[in-house]
């Protein structure tokens, strides 16, 4: 069986870290993902998903990570339910995240508490922008040092 999900968009608030009842660290935290597709004459629409970090993966969120921040999320999906008060079957779906890593460009968190709007509002970087003009050309083999 497979349960792996990677996720590539940005913190919708501040992560507030906190513990268990038996001293464990968690975050919970919701970031916004850019739908690929988009039907002519439409916007572009956006996923909310909410994402779950413990321990050092945790902490590591809570340090260097904010609201508006680029991050990719690696980790897995759970599901659970409950009953509501009105007695209605509700179903959660969380990513629970193995490894957090930082996108974009580096931003010090505690020197700037917020992303500037040019970069908080700029959609995620992606390979079908890139044109011809981002690559260099490789040279032949006589011009190569080994």
């Amino acid at each position: 069986m497979l349960n792996c999900i990677v996720l590539n968009g940005r913190l919708v608030e501040d992560p507030e870290l906190r513990t268990t009842g038996s001293g464990i660290s968690f975050t919970s935290f919701t970031i916004a993902v850019d739908r690929d597709f988009v039907k002519p004459g439409e916007e572009r629409k956006t996923d909310f998903i909410r994402i779950v970090a413990w321990r050092q993966t945790a902490e590591f969120v809570k340090r260097f990570f904010f609201k508006g921040s680029l991050i990719l999320v690696q980790g897995s999906l759970q599901t659970d339910n409950y009953v509501d008060k009105d007695g209605i079957k509700r179903y959660t779906f969380d990513i629970i995240a193995d490894k957090i890593n930082f996108c974009g460009p580096k931003v010090d968190p505690p020197a700037m508490n917020r992303v500037d709007d040019a970069v908080a509002n700029a959609p995620a970087p992606s390979y079908a922008t890139g044109g011809a003009g981002d690559f260099n050309e490789i040279p032949t083999d006589d011009d190569l040092p080994f």
